[in-house]
């Protein structure tokens, strides 16, 4: 990494070996909170190696803090040590996994203690701080998703068919031998499942997917003619993704749908955003009266 400048016409470049700083990794750092999780760590670099361990102090900034430190969260120590001939160091946090709600965004901002000779600082960066923003990520259990279900969206407000409206109440099943995928019955429009198979292994990357074929309805129904083979098909777009959220129990499908001739592609009719919230019984009834 080069620093640079320019002293009396002269182009002079000073690279980080000349100097000794010791930061916090990134300045804005988001993590999950998980069930049964010992720790999550915030990392600390230096500049340069050392022939012994350093150790700094760390401390909570409670200015703009919307968390509550020894409720939502507890630093494991305040301080901080880069061992030995490394250029990092970690700072242990724990989330506080039952005092954290599904809808929470929870924000702290840590301070490192150095030396002033050892802080970098420029216009726009304080490498001293670093804000941390803690999320609730719940175990998940593709159980969770089955049963009744309110779809809202941007296809139908387009293309309404013979809904009355850009949501439906569905009804959501197990699919019986494909893991982790779900039917949904009805999902647009009648008579018209779809499959969508939830990708829960890696809670940092909660994702949905839909196998590219599925018809979604027939074409004369919702467009009004018939531009392909009368199939109008669906599968997940390309271009944004679609996720889930256990905790709060609901899915975003960005969903194409596209039209064919006998596995030709004829065109695409667009990309549409779909939200999913799982609900009650009760509330599908009531629902499902509204809609008809």
């Amino acid at each position: 990494m080069l620093l640079w400048g320019t002293i009396a016409c002269e182009e002079q470049y000073i690279t980080l070996k000349d100097v000794n700083y010791v930061m916090f990794a990134e300045q804005e750092q988001y993590f999950l909170v998980e069930e049964d999780q010992e720790y999550f760590s915030v990392m600390i670099s230096a500049t340069e190696t050392s022939k012994s361990d350093r150790t700094f102090g760390v401390e909570v900034i409670d200015k703009g803090s919307n968390s509550i430190e020894g409720y939502h969260y507890r630093l494991l120590s305040n301080s901080v040590t880069i061992p030995a001939g490394s250029r990092s160091g970690e700072v242990r946090v724990r989330g506080i996994y039952e005092n954290i709600q599904a809808t929470d965004s929870l924000g702290f901002t840590l301070k490192l203690i150095v030396p002033e000779s050892m802080e970098w600082n420029d216009l726009y960066t304080d490498g001293t701080q670093s804000k941390i923003v803690m999320y609730k990520s719940c175990p998940f259990d593709i159980n969770n998703f089955t049963g009744y279900a309110l779809v809202s969206s941007m296809l139908l407000q387009n293309y309404p068919g013979e809904n009355v409206g850009y949501q439906r109440a569905i009804v959501c099943d197990l699919h019986p031998t494909e893991e982790d995928t779900i039917i949904f019955r009805d999902c647009f429009y009648d008579g018209y499942d779809v499959r969508i198979k939830f990708h829960g292994n890696n809670p940092e990357e909660p994702l949905i997917s839909m196998e590219a074929g599925q018809t979604i309805s027939d074409e004369h129904s919702v467009l009004g003619w018939q531009p392909g083979d009368n199939h109008l098909l669906a599968t997940t777009s390309p271009y944004y993704d679609s996720y889930f959220n256990s905790c709060q129990r609901y899915a975003v499908l960005w969903m194409q749908v596209y039209v064919e001739n006998l596995g030709e592609a004829v065109g695409t009719l667009g990309h549409y955003y779909n939200v999913i919230e799982w609900i009650s019984e009760e509330e599908y009834l009531e629902f499902s009266k509204e809609l008809q």
